[in-house]
């Protein structure tokens, strides 16, 4: 009988399996606990972010064992629904289960991911990987989560699983695995060595991923200084690399990208609780590089000031490092020529239009999405850049906010409603027509030679 010799064996030997997505824009998501040394090795050989998958399993109240449904991060619930009618489950009984279940989570994601954000899905192959499959319910949950998280296709790989569910994964768009036994009883008896693998061990692997990753970014990004501390941008076609943005005596963290031929800068200030490694600004500000316009991803605080509530809200200081930020673009030579814009989610909304009022002429354009323009309160009418501000049609009170914001600017402006859309466009095509407003908005008036507008509307998308 084929035996792996331990998991790192396993993970190696499926990837070689997986070689045709090697060059593709892929993340490697490793099912946790078992999963994710095997989804090391894979992530390693094919160069890609690794991160980790968690779902629970929501039981029927009265009979906990039997799956109702599942869940995975950012409110994703996957609900067996003539199941739970069948059995006479009412919603708030499926709250109960599912906000317990949440916790659980929730608890597990901060002790494994330990401060890191998820690794966005949007638009990506996410490749699902785990030690081996018996019966496949974790696995096809697995598959239905990273798809709702975004992903455009669903690779579900693993080392083994039995011949007779080679073709039993249509949660799944490609399956790949090494072996496929008629008589697999359990996933460790194709393993020499099968130990439980601790928290501490997962931790550790997804730290020496980044690690890894980031370098790599570095080196393929042509960026000078192998620590990336006030990295130096060199004339390059393409960078994609993570920096550090020196503000106030702190060192930020920044994620810079630039296309060849850049027509523009665009600076991201993040909302409470997010940082530069949000999907949803990860998903716009790939759109805008597509469309020819740089982008700086910002953590406008550092993570000890992240965990205090009132530093998250001090506008002024949140402007302060934006502005920062901006002074640190004009010092790259490659950089410092390009017009600025600035694009803000949630209270960085707040904090980008308090520093376009500080930066004067040095902004010629800003996009919100979601956001909170009222936080930058007596400070909107000295605003001169033209203002986009984007907001979806089911986030009521903060489409009011956003109204009401909108009528103290003076500057060439405009509200974008997204029908149906609620406050994290987590809708099917929301977030894509907010980068295709945003992609408009900059092109429009990231051009030194047009400053025009025809501002002063309100539209539904």
């Amino acid at each position: 009988m084929d035996l792996f010799t331990d998991r790192t064996d396993a993970g190696r030997r499926l990837a070689e399996r997986l070689e045709h997505l090697r060059g593709a824009d892929v993340v490697v998501l490793g099912l946790p606990r078992g999963g994710v040394p095997v989804a090391y090795e894979v992530a390693t050989a094919l160069r890609a972010p690794l991160d980790v998958l968690v779902v629970r399993k929501l039981g029927v109240p009265f009979q906990p064992e039997l799956a109702m449904g599942a869940i995975g991060e950012e409110g994703v619930r996957v609900l067996d629904k003539q199941l739970v009618v069948r059995l006479g489950i009412d919603e708030d009984r499926v709250r109960s289960v599912e906000a317990r279940e949440r916790a659980v989570l929730d608890d597990r994601l901060a002790r494994l991911r330990a401060g890191r954000d998820a690794v966005p899905l949007d638009g990506r192959t996410a490749v699902v990987v785990d030690d081996g499959i018996a019966t496949g319910a974790t696995a096809s949950v697995a598959c239905r989560v990273a798809r709702l998280r975004g992903a455009a296709r669903v690779v579900l790989a693993v080392p083994v699983l039995p011949a007779d569910r080679v073709d039993g994964f249509p949660d799944a768009d490609e399956l790949v695995a090494v072996l496929a036994p008629r008589d697999l009883m359990a996933v460790g008896q194709y393993y020499r060595h099968f130990e439980a693998t601790p928290d501490d061990e997962v931790v550790r692997l997804l730290d020496e991923a980044a690690r890894q990753r980031g370098a790599a970014e570095v080196v393929d990004a042509e960026v000078v200084d192998a620590e990336v501390v006030d990295a130096e941008v060199v004339d390059a076609e393409v960078v994609d690399a993570e920096v550090v943005v020196p503000a106030d005596g702190h060192q930020l963290g920044a994620h810079l990208a630039v296309p060849g031929h850049p027509t523009g800068m665009v600076l991201f200030a993040h909302g409470s609780g997010s940082s530069r490694h949000s999907r949803r600004n990860r998903f716009v500000a790939g759109a805008l590089n597509e469309a020819g316009i740089g982008t700086l991803l910002l953590d406008l605080l550092t993570q000890g000031e992240e965990d205090d509530r009132a530093t998250v809200f001090d506008i002024p200081l949140l402007a302060g490092r934006l502005l920062a930020a901006t002074d640190w673009v004009a010092t790259q030579p490659r950089l410092a020529s390009l017009p600025i814009g600035y694009f803000g989610a949630s209270t960085g909304a707040g904090a980008a239009l308090v520093a376009a009022a500080d930066a004067g002429r040095r902004v010629f354009a800003v996009v919100s999405r979601g956001g909170r323009p009222d936080l930058a309160g007596d400070r909107l009418p000295e605003v001169t850049a033209p203002t986009l501000l984007v907001v979806g049609g089911a986030d009521e009170e903060v489409l009011e906010l956003n109204r009401s914001a909108r009528a103290r600017l003076r500057c060439p402006s405009e509200l974008a409603v997204v029908p149906g859309a609620t406050h994290l466009f987590e809708e099917p095509g929301a977030l894509a027509e907010v980068s295709r407003l945003a992609g408009d908005w900059f092109r429009t008036h990231l051009d030194r030679t047009d400053a025009s507008t025809d501002g002063g509307q309100e539209r539904v998308r």
